[in-house]
């Protein structure tokens, strides 16, 4: 029977809101938020998550289309190393199952998510500017390393996300903003990074619904609140400071990391 929770729901939503504006949230901090505050074993909020993640992405994922902020070229070149390195991560997990006895080896690789994903967002504009110059100097290097290296990147997300339920969102807008300097605006940017990782979120949210990480009713609780939330946030995405706004989330992350590992 589903039992309806105000304080889960209002996480979603909180949550939701952070994913429509940044791109940001849907596991750097849903999961922390279930571990540290709702008690929820590690592998139940990975795998929760992840649906988490994908459903309330698809929603905002509506209203991106509709304003033409997509590239489908960088998602297809995500897609192609996000999505096997995810299956080879599952079927590793499979072969070697996480049980309690790791669980806090898995609090710590989800608390080094947290940060690494906290410093990413930090340097951004740093790593932008590397990529911009990059790109204006050595235009025919640049170009010629572009699709391999989106490609290793989509990998990277992949293994990190299937693990952890985290990175699909900030560090892949850090490693767009560096193979893309010039191509991608901000809420494009945005836009794409949701797209990718919708489907990956979905993949390895099959691996862990087979696998038996998944809770329901907490996941139906988390979405009642997200869904809206993330509409609004994916509206008010483009008309908002985003350079405050991932600061001040980088900063929250931070904190949440270090929480974690302590």
């Amino acid at each position: 029977m589903f039992t309806f929770d105000a304080m889960l729901m209002t996480a979603g939503a909180a949550t939701g809101l952070l994913v429509g504006l940044t791109g940001v949230g849907g596991g750097a901090v849903m999961t922390p938020l279930l571990l540290l505050v709702f008690g929820v074993a590690p592998m139940s909020a990975i795998g929760t998550d992840l649906w988490f993640a994908a459903i309330t992405k698809i929603a905002a994922t509506r209203i991106h289309h509709g304003n033409g902020l997509i590239d489908w070229q960088v998602v297809r070149r995500l897609w192609l190393g996000s999505l096997p390195a995810s299956a080879l991560t599952l079927l590793w997990m499979t072969i070697v199952p996480i049980g309690a006895e790791t669980a806090g080896f898995l609090k710590a690789m989800i608390a080094g998510a947290v940060v690494l994903t906290a410093l990413a967002m930090l340097f951004q504009k740093q790593l932008h500017g590397l990529g911009r110059k990059f790109r204006i100097e050595s235009v025919d290097k640049f170009k010629s390393l572009q699709g391999p290296l989106t490609v290793a990147a989509g990998a990277t997300l992949g293994i990190l996300v299937t693990l952890t339920s985290i990175g699909a969102g900030a560090l892949g807008v850090v490693f767009l903003a560096y193979l893309y300097p010039l191509r991608l605006t901000a809420s494009r940017l945005i836009a794409t990074d949701i797209v990718h990782a919708i489907p990956l979120a979905v993949f390895a949210g099959m691996g862990h619904l087979v696998i038996g990480n998944v809770n329901f009713g907490l996941l139906g609780n988390l979405l009642i609140g997200s869904i809206p939330g993330v509409m609004a946030g994916a509206m008010l995405s483009s008309r908002l400071p985003q350079v405050l706004l991932r600061r001040s989330l980088s900063a929250i992350l931070l904190f949440t990391g270090f929480k974690l590992l302590w």
